[in-house]
C-alpha cells in the first residue's frame, strides 16, 4: 500500500481505505457542484467496487488531522485502437470499474478531485504524481483520461471544441482542467464528444495521454 508524505503541504498521500468512502462522497459534492446536479459524482457503491477490484489504484490526500482534501480513482484498460473514442460511462463501466483489466497497458484516470478551499496548493499534481509512479511501478505503457473542457461553455459561440483546445494549448486561453493537465505533462490527443453530461464542457472532453518514460515512446499512426 502506498503511504507517503509531502513536506510542502504536510499532506499524506495514501491508498484509499473503506472507511474513507463517506468522506470522499462529501468531497465530491463540494468539488463538483455542476456534476452533482446530474448525479455524476461517486456513489458509495461505486467507491466500494473500486476498492474491491483495484485498491492499488485509488488514492486520497489527507491532512494531519485526518481531513481528506483530495482523491483520485483509476483503473487499467486497453483500447483498440489506442486512441479510440469513448464515453466516461463506457470506459468505467458505469462507474463500477468492473471492466478493469489487469492485463491492460493503460492506467485510466477516471476522476481526480480537490476540496475547493485547498485548490492551487498543488494537491492535484501530487495525486497525479502518485498515479504516474503507479504506472511506472506496474510497467504500464501510459496513463490516459478524458478531461472536461471546463470553460468551453463560455466560448462555444465562437470556437469549435477543437479550436478551443488548441487555443488553450497555445497559451492564448486558460482552461482550469486542460491547462492543469498540460502543466502535469499530459499531451492533448483529440476531442471526445458526448463524454460526460456536463453543462460547463457541453459534454466535450480532451483525450489526454502521459507516456511512461520507462517505456518505448510511440506516436499516433
Amino acid at each position: 500500500m502506498l503511504n507517503s508524505s509531502h513536506q510542502a503541504t504536510h499532506l499524506i498521500i495514501r491508498n484509499t481505505q473503506f472507511e474513507d468512502i463517506s468522506k470522499i462522497v462529501d468531497l465530491q459534492k463540494q468539488s463538483f457542484p455542476y456534476l452533482a446536479r446530474y448525479g455524476n459524482i461517486w456513489r458509495r457503491e461505486e467507491l466500494t467496487s473500486h476498492l474491491n477490484i483495484f485498491p492499488e489504484g485509488q488514492f486520497v490526500a489527507v491532512e494531519p488531522d485526518g481531513t481528506i482534501v483530495g482523491s483520485a480513482s483509476t483503473l487499467i484498460v486497453i483500447l483498440h485502437p489506442e486512441f479510440a473514442d469513448h464515453t466516461w460511462k463506457e470506459i468505467t463501466n458505469n462507474g463500477l470499474f468492473t471492466n478493469h483489466n489487469p492485463k491492460g497497458d493503460s492506467l485510466y484516470g477516471a476522476d481526480i478531485s480537490t476540496h475547493p478551499k485547498h485548490r492551487h496548493e498543488g494537491i492535484g499534481s501530487i495525486l497525479y504524481g502518485a498515479r504516474k509512479q503507479l504506472a511506472i511501478n506496474m510497467g504500464l505503457k501510459r496513463m490516459i483520461g478524458g478531461g472536461r473542457l471546463f470553460n468551453y461553455c463560455e466560448y462555444a459561440d465562437k470556437f469549435s471544441p477543437l479550436d478551443y483546445a488548441h487555443k488553450v494549448i497555445a497559451g492564448k486561453m486558460h482552461d482550469p482542467v486542460l491547462s492543469f493537465e498540460l502543466d502535469n505533462g499530459f499531451k492533448f490527443i483529440k476531442i471526445l464528444p458526448n463524454y460526460l453530461e456536463d453543462v460547463r464542457s457541453m459534454n466535450y472532453a480532451s483525450f489526454i495521454e502521459w507516456v511512461n518514460p520507462e517505456q518505448r515512446s510511440h506516436s499516433i499512426t
